[in-house]
């Protein structure tokens, strides 16, 4: 049983889960996977089921104020989302064969590559195609979905760079249309666990509460944020979640080296992010009339 005093620091990090949502377009099971396993205690598979769903409705939750805005391109994002929610759903059904502690790990390992891709910056949206490379699309919406419905993950941070360089999108359009595909796959793979594992629905429904109110937070005040800076707040913050799950699922010894590593290629990478990379959000109210 968990402790209320768990229960109700989890639910005030879920906060952070809907933030990640609101500034970034993506990072929520990132932060929600550690949150159940290290705060709640859950096994590492009804964890990732659980995070499934709060992510899925954080996501819907945040896509609400870029559709008003119209910048959610629905049929390609619906096409992306298709092709990805079939091997969600196979991925969700096959995890539960795979040890949890190889699950925990793959998934520590998804956050150190995500944190630094998000280091190193997104792909430049000026040499993006005009036109959906449709045959692309099928095979990277059908990756991401595998990623995500076996891990729990790979979502924003995955999605955003494949609709830039395979759906012809900017990185307006793409960080808006990915919180619609988040969604579709963060369900499709919820329900590839349905059978396999139970989730608690009193503490889902908590924690996916506070996740919303973050998520419309998040949107409301990152046009305020340099979104630079934050990104690399946040990508250095996943770096240290990753190792310390890397340490603890194997040896201080071999995650004082992942730490090692990790930090070598971060300084490496640059500090600075190219200039055609702007939040969505801080791109309309700079160029918006007020």
């Amino acid at each position: 049983m968990t402790s209320r005093m768990h229960l109700a620091l989890a639910v005030v990090l879920s906060v952070a889960i809907g933030l990640s949502l609101g500034f970034l377009g993506g990072g929520g099971s990132i932060l929600t996977v550690p949150i159940l396993v290290y705060v709640l205690g859950l096994d590492a598979k009804p964890a990732i089921a659980m995070s499934l769903l709060v992510v899925g409705i954080a996501s819907l939750a945040a896509l609400v104020p870029h559709a008003l805005a119209q910048r959610v391109r629905f049929g390609t994002g619906g096409a992306f989302g298709l092709a990805s929610m079939a091997t969600a759903f196979l991925g969700g059904r096959v995890a539960h064969a795979i040890p949890s502690g190889v699950l925990l790990l793959a998934f520590a390992g998804t956050m150190l590559v995500t944190a630094l891709a998000m280091l190193r910056g997104r792909p430049r949206a000026a040499g993006e195609p005009a036109q959906p490379r449709w045959g692309r699309v099928a095979v990277s919406g059908a990756g991401i979905g595998l990623l995500t419905g076996i891990l729990g993950a790979g979502g924003g941070f995955l999605i955003v760079p494949a609709l830039v360089l395979f759906c012809g999108m900017d990185i307006v359009t793409s960080v808006a249309t990915s919180l619609f595909v988040i969604a579709m796959n963060s369900f499709a793979g919820f329900a590839g666990y349905l059978g396999t594992v139970s989730v608690d629905l009193r503490v889902a429904g908590l924690m996916s509460a506070a996740a919303v109110g973050g998520s419309l937070l998040g949107a409301r005040w990152a046009g305020r944020v340099r979104p630079a800076a934050l990104r690399r707040g946040f990508a250095r913050f996943v770096l240290a979640m990753g190792v310390f799950m890397v340490g603890r699922q194997t040896s201080i010894t071999i995650g004082a080296i992942a730490l090692v590593i990790a930090l070598t290629a971060a300084w490496m990478f640059p500090r600075s992010t190219p200039a055609t990379l702007h939040h969505p959000l801080h791109h309309t109210r700079t160029g918006a009339k007020t």
